[in-house]
């Protein structure tokens, strides 16, 4: 089986260096990128497993770069920046990328991190991919919702994991400390801030209404409950 293939995009050779080091050494085949442009030259023809990015590019902002990622790509993102303010963390996250790592850091716990979110990977595929409930389909091979018409509307690879938490625990109260549990990073402020605007745009994105959403209800105090009929495929 071929080693998962992780990008790593930052202007500063040494920690290129330092996170290919210690990523092949635990088995991962990687390619490093000094330039946003190189990096989105070499993703039309290499399809990577995780994406690093740092945010501070010489030839392109990076958050845009993660936005585009996290909608078209269907990797996983996992910024590392030395931008430590939470509302550059919650931005992150907001804009799609999966985890978001300070600098300066141990390269161990990045190679942690990539592991838990490929395991995280492996384990959703068990229920399959591809998702029906209330006129509804959603493909997580190709990250895209599908309604009774035909009408198709990305979702980022963000979104889909609470989306398939969801959609895996219907009609079943899912607290914020099972979210955090279950798909990591670190719980506080920025975490909860990121589930909210994540969990809101997957409500427009399934056309609910705000003021009375019908299938991701939110029980104030407690969490969230997924009400629709889930089968998978």
């Amino acid at each position: 089986m071929t080693a998962p293939l992780v990008t790593i995009l930052d202007d500063e050779p040494e920690i290129r260096s330092m996170l290919a080091d210690a990523l092949e050494e635990a088995g991962f085949r990687t390619m490093g990128f000094g330039r946003a442009t190189e990096f989105e030259a070499a993703l039309k023809t290499a399809t990577p497993d995780v994406c690093l990015v740092d945010l501070s590019l010489p030839d392109r902002d990076g958050l845009t770069l993660v936005h585009r990622l996290a909608l078209e790509q269907g990797a996983t993102v996992i910024i590392i920046s030395g931008r430590a303010q939470v509302q550059d963390r919650v931005t992150g996250l907001e804009l799609g990328a999966d985890d978001y790592i300070i600098k300066p850091f141990d390269p161990a716990e990045v190679v942690a991190r990539i592991r838990a979110r490929l395991r995280r990977g492996k384990s959703a595929t068990s229920t399959g991919n591809t998702a029906r409930f209330n006129g509804w389909s959603a493909y997580f091979d190709s990250y895209i919702l599908v309604d009774d018409r035909g009408e198709e509307t990305p979702f980022s690879h963000a979104e889909g994991e609470v989306l398939r938490l969801f959609l895996e625990r219907p009609k079943r109260l899912i607290s914020r400390a099972v979210m955090q549990e279950t798909l990591g990073g670190a719980a506080g402020e920025s975490f909860d801030r990121a589930m909210d605007v994540r969990i809101s745009r997957l409500r427009t994105k399934l056309r609910e209404d705000p003021k009375n959403p019908r299938l991701i209800k939110t029980i104030y105090g407690a969490g969230y409950i997924f009400l629709g009929d889930v089968s998978w495929v």
